[in-house]
């Protein structure tokens, strides 16, 4: 029992899906450095169809995981934004306004360094690559540092990371949709309108609701407009209260949650960070799409988040969170530099060659690991929280 105590402890720790998708990261480098890199290769570009009287979807694996599988990680994070826009932290527009500047300039400043270094150059279409955060990364590594962060930290971050997933997901609709066609754009209004209608009755069963977020995730495809918003545009269409006074989202939320964190995520990290080393110099990191993504990351995002806050905190705009300081407040923005998984992500949608993403992959991987490195450090550095202090003290804030 004692075993099976720490076991699941351990697996219910907020730590435990960053440090899953870390090891589906490394196994992927692993892989793709080793003999079964030709497999590993092979079976992702291997080619899945599903057609009827040869019209369909043909796709290679990545693919299938790129746009069907993280279309569900996307309807978790419209359903975690659906939330908290009605009841929790982005509900009371106060408790958002510093979280929700420091992730617009931690969007700004990385895509500024990222322009900067490839200005003039094809590889500019990826400026948006760095501008994004890994809440799972990032939130995994906060919970390593334990008690020594305060509790309201958590808040800041997370407020931050869905602000910036937000961010991200507009990015992805004006500037990463391919060539419009617009016959099934306008069929995919048709099970919109059904899904709006479900959720305006507050209907209580949620298969309707899959099957039409299935079939507009179809037609969105199609249509060349990226199929992972049709997830977010599901997710805000499932009702948090049915007719019943029962909360379908949140049924939905709690019972998906596992299958993205441990299941969905770690297979998209597999199937994304292999990066051949073989051959890699310094030289390859300093060329301009893999050193923009990662000062982008590493420079841009601890210089956006730290830079807002500091700002907006000096000129009484807003509060520093309660208990934190500024190393607390530099950790933050270390790992909001954490990119990995949306990073990649977008770093799909901008490139399709293997060699360009080979870069951006490196980009990537370098930037996030050192500023997860970074952010860890800053915040076993910070000392004490106030909530440590008044629980030695035997006090409570006022």
């Amino acid at each position: 029992m004692g075993l099976r105590a720490s076991l699941d402890r351990f697996f219910q720790h907020d730590a435990f899906g960053g440090i899953l998708l870390m090891a589906s990261a490394l196994a992927a480098l692993m892989v793709a450095n080793s003999s079964a890199a030709g497999w590993y290769d092979s079976v992702l570009k291997s080619y899945l169809a599903v057609t009827i009287n040869g019209e369909g979807l043909q796709k290679p694996l990545i693919l299938w995981i790129n746009d069907g599988l993280m279309a569900i990680f996307f309807f978790l994070i419209g359903l975690e934004l659906k939330r908290e826009m009605l009841e929790g932290k982005l509900k009371n527009p106060r408790d958002v306004v510093l979280p929700g500047m420091a992730a617009v300039g931690g969007m700004i400043l990385p895509a500024l360094v990222f322009a900067w270094l490839n200005w003039g150059l094809p590889s500019l279409n990826g400026w948006a690559i760095p501008a994004a955060t890994d809440i799972a990364f990032a939130l995994g590594i906060l919970a390593l540092v334990g008690s020594r962060a305060p509790t309201s930290l958590k808040v800041f971050l997370l407020t931050l990371a869905i602000l910036d997933d937000l961010g991200a997901i507009v990015i992805i609709a004006v500037f990463y949709t391919a060539e419009l066609n617009v016959d099934y754009l306008m069929l995919a209004v048709l099970p919109l309108v059904g899904l709006i209608a479900l959720n305006m009755r507050g209907a209580h069963r949620l298969a309707p609701a899959i099957l039409l977020g299935t079939i507009m995730w179809f037609l969105v495809l199609k249509s060349g407009v990226h199929a992972t918003l049709a997830g977010v545009v599901t997710a805000f269409c499932i009702p948090i209260k049915d007719r019943y006074g029962k909360s379908p989202l949140h049924s939905l939320e709690d019972g998906l949650t596992p299958y993205v964190l441990y299941g969905i995520i770690p297979i998209f990290a597999f199937a994304n960070a292999g990066v051949v080393l073989t051959g890699l110099s310094l030289n390859d990191l300093l060329a301009p799409l893999p050193l923009g993504i990662a000062l982008g990351l590493i420079v841009g995002k601890q210089i956006g988040v730290f830079g807002v806050t500091f700002a907006m905190v000096k000129l009484g705009f807003a509060r520093l969170p309660y208990g934190a300081n500024w190393m607390h407040i530099y950790g933050i923005s270390c790992l909001a530099g954490v990119g990995f998984t949306m990073s990649l992500f977008i770093g799909g949608l901008s490139f399709e060659s293997d060699e360009m993403m080979k870069q951006v992959r490196l980009g990537v991987l370098t930037g996030s690991v050192i500023s997860g490195l970074l952010g860890y450090a800053a915040l076993m550095l910070a000392g004490a929280s106030a909530d440590d202090q008044e629980e030695a003290e035997g006090t409570t804030p006022a």
